[in-house]
């Protein structure tokens, strides 16, 4: 895309760089990052988007480039549809699911979520859909049915997902199929759609109606045919995945000119392409770290010609723009042209105070213990020292994944990278962390004696056998690692991502500016899309999963061994071992342990790591 002046005179590639410091809105969080900045570039048509938060709306306590909280946001939303009505333009706020496990925020409380919903509703969001953590716990789903869905009414909408109500067993839209509305100020008239992947790992009491399905049904093709202005699309599916573009594929056979809007997620990364030159797609990203920004610009409204009794589109050119937005409270005070004392909304505060008054509630800032050092998912390559893998595997499996009455017996202990979702920081090790690094029920499982000329085998298969899994299920040998590392490993969103044994130096300067580590993105539209300029920081592959040898010498191989590994991979475990040769059934599958993963990783931080903190938890660490 070529700089073009936007309608409210900011230009594409201005940087300004920040300097001044204001304090996070969350007591504790770590003081917001200043940096050079690219402006946003308006159109008549805007929109902030968020996905994959989950639960992440107090902001990173730990990164001061992320620390803005969800009050803030609001406060950010307030002042730009105030910027957008004074210019006679329109702003909308989408979401695109996945707000929940993965912070304590959610996942402390019992039931989960019973401070989560009554903060996030405070947001005015003009479409939302679900994601896959949604539905994976039938709890959970009733739970987006009960509070969720009517907390946006007819804003929520649910193309290709139904529910079960449990007392008359009926199956229904979990909300409306489509929405039809005008804009506020340009008068826009726009058909919307919220769509999931083809998501089938989801509970008993819901159902993910395939997307190929989904666009063959007459409600869809009626939808598609209405006269409208533009369509927009949001969905939990990756940007770069084959659902999008078969909804594309189909809306055009019967709109080959009207723009198209995507909004994605799910693969956790920030990420912008074009499936045709009249439409865009948009996902922002992962963990409240990032807020999306896309603007449409250029005849937008249906034309009538003269002799033609029907309203035909103008097929003039449009221009799309984006941005990736750091959840900084700095960059926040840039975009909306305010500042610390002006920028903070009554709406903003009293929402923030609801987010310290649930915090505190929850003592999300009870600290086990203080991390020597960080440990990193992909920031480190595995194996080794800096690796959160390396440290799971040599120093903790060994001492807790243990059952007392076959602790003498060789073991090969197996678990998917994806169990952890994000690195663990020098510092306090928190209740909040807990949630953090490992937001799942997993528990250890086992098959007992297995021969070790198959077990050892196994993780290979999990690793790199895609073809035999997807021959088996299918099974998506790549659900088991995280989902940005589904872009990493293709190599389709950072220009510095390397593997064990290569190894790129960040650069540390912008001219006299010094640069944080973040992000810097490359997509299929350029390199301008961060709102920040930052310093790259290394991603590695990393594999699907990783394990520990426990009991097994190496000079002197075992006959047998117990497989150990987590319940989540059974279905990839035992397909291996199929192909192996030897056959295992669901009924052979043994609990080995009865705690969940996670608590057995806070027991052990908590037994092993210096504390070093008063008698309310709270460390001082550093």
């Amino acid at each position: 895309m070529r700089p073009t002046k936007d309608i409210l005179g900011a230009l594409t590639g201005t940087v300004t760089v920040l300097t001044s410091f204001v304090a996070a809105s969350q007591p504790g969080a770590e003081q917001p990052v200043p940096g050079p900045m690219r402006d946003l570039i308006w159109g008549k048509l805007n929109f902030l988007h968020t996905t994959d938060t989950h639960g992440w709306h107090a902001g990173h306590l730990l990164e001061g480039q992320y620390s803005a909280d969800w009050g803030d946001y609001i406060s950010f939303a307030q002042h730009m549809r105030k910027k957008a009505d004074d210019h006679g333009v329109d702003l909308l706020l989408v979401d695109t699911g996945d707000r929940v496990e993965g912070n304590g925020l959610y996942d402390a409380s019992k039931p989960p979520g019973k401070y989560y919903y009554d903060i996030y509703r405070e947001q005015h969001i003009d479409i939302i859909c679900s994601g896959n953590h949604e539905l994976y716990k039938a709890d959970t789903a009733d739970r987006e049915h009960e509070y969720s869905v009517p907390n946006f009414r007819d804003v929520y909408i649910a193309s290709n997902l139904d529910y079960i109500d449990p007392k008359t067993g009926e199956r229904k839209p979990m909300a409306r199929r489509y929405r039809k509305f005008r804009t506020k100020n340009q008068k826009l008239d726009i058909v919307a759609f919220g769509f999931l992947f083809d998501f089938t790992g989801n509970a008993n009491n819901t159902i993910t109606i395939p997307v190929q399905q989904t666009i063959e049904e007459i409600w869809f093709q009626q939808a598609i045919r209405e006269e409208t202005d533009l369509f927009v699309v949001i969905g939990h599916v990756g940007v770069q995945m084959d659902e999008f573009k078969e909804i594309h594929r189909a809306i055009r056979q019967h709109n080959p000119d009207k723009p198209i809007l995507f909004f994605g997620g799910h693969a956790h990364v920030r990420d912008a392409t074009q499936y045709d030159s009249r439409s865009f797609a948009l996902a922002s990203g992962r963990y409240f770290e990032t807020i999306g920004w896309m603007s449409i610009d250029g005849e937008l409204k249906r034309k009538e010609k003269h002799g033609d009794l029907k309203r035909r589109e103008e097929t003039s050119s449009l221009s799309f723009h984006r941005r990736y937005i750091d959840n900084n409270l700095l960059g926040l005070y840039h975009h909306s042209g305010l500042n610390s004392t002006t920028f903070h909304t009554e709406h903003g505060r009293n929402v923030s105070a609801m987010i310290t008054k649930a915090r505190k509630e929850l003592n999300l800032d009870y600290a086990f213990g203080c991390a020597p050092k960080s440990l990193w998912m992909s920031r480190a390559p595995y194996p080794s020292e800096d690796s959160i893998y390396s440290w799971l595997e040599t120093e903790v499996f060994p001492d807790v994944v243990v059952n007392a009455s076959r602790k003498d017996i060789p073991r090969l202990v197996i678990a998917n990278t994806g169990v952890i979702r994000f690195d663990i920081f020098e510092g306090p090790f928190t209740i909040d962390s807990t949630y953090i690094v490992s937001p799942f029920t997993s528990k250890f499982v086992f098959i007992p004696d297995v021969a070790y000329s198959s077990a050892h085998k196994v993780l290979k298969l999990l690793n790199s056998a895609g073809r035999i899994f997807a021959e088996s299920g299918p099974m998506d040998n790549r659900f088991m690692a995280n989902p940005e590392q589904f872009a990493i490993r293709e190599s389709i969103i950072y220009d510095n991502i390397v593997d064990s044994n290569g190894h790129q130096k960040p650069m540390d300067t912008h001219g006299k500016t010094v640069l944080t580590p973040g992000y810097t993105t490359r997509d299929d539209v350029g390199t301008d899309g961060d709102d920040t300029i930052h310093a790259p920081i290394n991603f590695y592959v990393v594999p699907n999963c990783f394990q520990a040898k426990i009991g097994i010498s190496k000079d002197e191989e075992p006959k047998n061994v117990d497989l150990v590994f987590l319940d989540f991979i059974k279905p990839w475990v035992l397909a291996a071992l199929d192909f192996l040769g030897t056959p295992y059934q669901d009924e052979d599958v043994l609990p080995y342990v009865e705690e969940r993963f996670t608590d057995m990783m806070a027991g052990w931080i908590e037994k092993n790591w210096p504390k070093r903190c008063d008698e309310n938890g709270v460390c001082g660490c550093k």
